[in-house]
């Protein structure tokens, strides 16, 4: 027999840390988006990883590993900042994918093309965080607005050396 706390579903909770419910709801909806497509681009980078071939295959197959890494942990930490702010953070991969701005990799490409994706979806990434930085500043929530702000940085640079290594 499950235990009656095993019952237990996530739900909303009062949180009283300086900024409105509406507020932190608005936030928690676009922090979703971004998780949402920071899973998709994980498992986009996880296929490059897995299927790259050619002559950077060695270079590519070691950046991929270290990007899909760093999309688990940031993944992880902005899916919490959700909960943090008082909401439910998104469950599955069809929630993922519907809320994200990266489209999902349907069918395998050659490595070049798939690479070039990846520095497409990587500058979307800066884009829709960038958004989430200003929403995130526009009602002081300062510990969300410097959780995407370190994003930024890290999908610009992913972008910079995707494209550097296959230019």
């Amino acid at each position: 027999m499950a235990h009656s706390s095993m019952k237990t579903v996530a739900k909303e909770f009062p949180v009283d840390a300086g900024v409105d419910r509406k507020d932190r709801q608005k936030l928690a909806k676009m922090l979703t988006r971004i998780v949402g497509s920071s899973h998709v681009l994980y498992a986009k980078t996880r296929g490059v990883h897995w299927n790259v071939v050619g002559p950077t295959f060695y270079s590519l197959h070691k950046m991929t590993e270290e990007h899909y890494e760093d999309l688990h942990v940031a993944n992880d930490d902005m899916a919490e900042r959700i909960r943090a702010i008082g909401f439910a953070a998104p469950t599955g991969i069809t929630e993922m994918i519907e809320h994200s701005v990266i489209t999902d990799q349907e069918k395998l490409l050659p490595a070049n093309e798939m690479v070039k994706e990846l520095v497409e979806d990587h500058e979307k990434m800066a884009r829709l965080i960038r958004d989430g930085v200003a929403a995130a500043e526009e009602v002081e929530d300062v510990k969300t607005a410097d959780l995407l702000t370190e994003r930024i940085g890290v999908h610009e640079e992913s972008a910079w050396m995707l494209r550097a290594t296959i230019s």
